[in-house]
Formats: C-alpha cells, sequence, structure tokens
C-alpha cells in the first residue's frame, strides 16, 4: 500500500522491489497519503494528482497492477463514478472499494466500452489478415495502427472478457 509522502518519493524503489519479493500489485491510500500531506481534497483530487501519476508510471514501469484509493462517500454515486473514471483515465486498473453498492459504478467505469471493443476487434482482425500480418503500421478505419496498438487492443478484449464472466 502506497500512502505516505515517502513512498511517493521512492515510488520507482518500491516498485523494483515489488519483484524481488513476489507482490503483483499496489493500493494507493488516498486517504492517509492526503492527510500526511495536509492537503485538501477537492473533487477533482487536484492536490494528489502528482502523487497518483507518479504511483501509475512506477507500476507500469515495474509491470504491477495499481488499485486507486477508496472513495468514502457513500450516498455521492456520482462522485465515486467521476473518481472511477479519472482513476482509469489516468492509467488504474481499478478502484479500492468499501460497500457493495460501489462495485457496479466501478465495474462500469473500468470495463471498456461497446465502442472500444469494436474498435480493437477491428484491430485484431486488421492484423490478422495475412495479406497485413507481418507489416508494423497498418491502416484501420482510416487511422495509422501500430503493433503496440494490437497489444492494447489484445488487452482490451481480455479485460472485457473477465469483465462479462
Amino acid at each position: 500500500m502506497i500512502e505516505t509522502c515517502s513512498s511517493i518519493l521512492h515510488i520507482s524503489a518500491l516498485t523494483a522491489a515489488c519483484q524481488e519479493v513476489a507482490l503483483t500489485g499496489l493500493v494507493v491510500g488516498t486517504n492517509d497519503l492526503s492527510q500526511e500531506m495536509r492537503c485538501r481534497i477537492d473533487g477533482p483530487r487536484t492536490a494528489l494528482l502528482p502523487a497518483l501519476t507518479m504511483a501509475v508510471l512506477a507500476a507500469r514501469a515495474h509491470g504491477l497492477l495499481i488499485i486507486d484509493g477508496v472513495y468514502g462517500d457513500l450516498k455521492d454515486a456520482d462522485g465515486l463514478r467521476r473518481e472511477c473514471v479519472q482513476g482509469m483515465q489516468l492509467g488504474f486498473d481499478g478502484k479500492s472499494l468499501i460497500h457493495p453498492d460501489q462495485i457496479a459504478i466501478a465495474n462500469e467505469a473500468f470495463s471498456p466500452t461497446a465502442e472500444e471493443i469494436i474498435a480493437a476487434r477491428a484491430i485484431v482482425a486488421a492484423f490478422e489478415d495475412p495479406a497485413q500480418a507481418a507489416r508494423g503500421v497498418i491502416s484501420v478505419n482510416g487511422k495509422m495502427i501500430e503493433r503496440l496498438h494490437l497489444e492494447q487492443a489484445r488487452r482490451v478484449l481480455a479485460l472485457a472478457e473477465r469483465m462479462r464472466t
């Protein structure tokens, strides 16, 4: 759990060490972190954004999952939805939840949209076409698509499948 100023300042070393002890992911303790920072948390979590971004970058650099901190206002579904969407946009894999009523909102925010699934299928299909299979860059629906997009498309489809079950 990443929940102190020191852990954020040493996040790269901490995430590298995770591999040595077989940890697969991190959770950002936003409540503890904001208390230690002595910051005020607004709707878009302005004061926490640098720390959240650093944590995501470090997790990705070392192949770890990363989960966003809790949203404590159980009566504010819209606030939870906004924070989940923000977490997804920042690159988090999911959200810590403290009540069963929060599950559906988090699942919706972190699941691929129908449009993302359609686009991912088109990318995979295009690269599976024998005429395109050896190429590094192709055009799909008028957009330049590289092999890195193929990897991303496969990740979207795998996530969509996991969320469906």
